[in-house]
C-alpha cells in the first residue's frame, strides 16, 4: 500500500521511520484478530451422521469413531457440571434462571443413540437411587421432529457410555432406552407413547433408579405421574451420573430445549 505523508515544516510532526513501517504493514491481520471459531462452511459431517430423510438414512457410526466429551465443572442451579458428550463440532451451552427456575439447554448433535452419543448434558454425581422429572419444551415448534430431551443416567461422561434414560422427541414420542454397557448399541423397550397421539406431548416426563431397576412416568396434563409400562433392570457403580440432556440431532445445527419443574433426588419414590 502506498502511503503519502504531507511535508511538515514543523520538524517534531516528522513521523519516525518505525511508525511508517507499521502503518504499511496494517492491512495484514494480526494473529489476535483472526482467531476465530469454525464457521459452518469449514465444518466437516461424516454421511452417517447426516439426518434422517425421505433421501437419506442415518446409520450407526464406525465402531472405532469418538470424540472425548468437553467437560466443565461448574454448578448448575442444583446439578455439579455440565459436558458436552462426545464434543459435537458446535459446542453446547446450559444455563439456570433462578428467578423462573428454569434449565435452558442448547445443543447440536448428530444423535442420543447407536454406540454413542452428542449432546449437552448438565448432571449431577449420585450414588444409591435416584428420581428426576421435569416438564420439557422446545421453544421452536419449527425444529427436527427427531430432536429430543432426555433424563439421562450415565455411568460415566464418555461418548459411548453405559446408560439409561427416558428420551421425549420434538414430535411427541417418549420412550425408555438403555445402553447396557460402554460401547454397546441402544436399545430401547417395544412400548412408547406415540402413535396416534403423535404431536401431543406430555406435560412431565421423569425417571426413578431404585436399586438396580430403573423405570420411567409421565403426566399428560398435570394429573400425577404414571409409570410408563415395566422398568429394565440395569447395574450402576457409584458413583454415577443423573442429568438433563438435550440433541437437535442436527450434527451442526443447535437448537434448545426449556426444563421447568425439575425434581431432582438422591432418593427413589419422589417422582409425583
Amino acid at each position: 500500500m502506498a502511503l503519502s505523508i504531507r511535508p511538515s515544516s514543523a520538524k517534531h510532526t516528522r513521523l519516525p521511520p518505525v511508525i511508517v513501517l507499521l502503518l504499511c504493514v496494517a492491512p495484514y491481520r494480526l494473529d489476535s484478530q483472526g482467531t476465530q471459531a469454525p464457521t459452518k462452511a469449514t465444518l466437516v459431517v461424516p454421511a452417517w451422521a447426516q439426518p434422517g430423510s425421505p433421501t437419506h438414512e442415518q446409520v450407526p457410526p464406525p465402531a472405532d469413531f469418538h470424540r472425548p466429551s468437553k467437560n466443565f465443572d461448574t454448578p448448575t442451579g442444583a446439578f455439579d457440571g455440565q459436558s458436552d458428550i462426545g464434543a459435537a463440532l458446535v459446542p453446547g451451552s446450559g444455563t439456570y434462571d433462578a428467578a423462573t427456575k428454569r434449565y435452558t439447554i442448547r445443543s447440536a448433535g448428530y444423535n442420543i443413540w447407536y454406540t454413542r452419543d452428542e449432546f449437552r448434558y448438565i448432571w449431577k454425581k449420585y450414588n444409591g437411587d435416584a428420581s428426576l422429572a421435569a416438564d420439557a419444551t422446545f421453544p421452536d415448534p419449527k425444529g427436527y421432529d427427531d430432536r429430543k430431551v432426555v433424563l439421562i443416567i450415565r455411568q460415566n461422561l464418555d461418548d459411548d457410555s453405559q446408560e439409561a434414560m427416558i428420551g421425549e422427541h420434538g414430535s411427541g414420542m417418549v420412550h425408555l432406552a438403555q445402553r447396557p454397557k460402554k460401547g454397546a448399541m441402544m436399545t430401547d423397550m417395544q412400548y412408547r407413547f406415540g402413535g396416534a397421539l403423535e404431536g401431543v406431548l406430555a406435560k412431565l416426563i421423569g425417571t426413578e433408579k431404585h436399586g438396580d431397576s430403573i423405570a420411567i412416568f409421565i403426566s399428560l396434563k398435570g394429573e400425577p405421574m404414571n409409570q410408563l409400562g415395566p422398568p429394565i433392570h440395569l447395574h450402576f457403580d457409584s458413583p454415577f451420573y443423573v442429568g438433563l440432556g438435550f440433541c437437535s440431532h442436527l450434527p451442526i445445527k443447535p437448537d434448545t430445549a426449556v426444563f421447568s419443574n425439575v425434581v431432582l433426588e438422591n432418593l427413589a419414590g419422589k417422582v409425583q
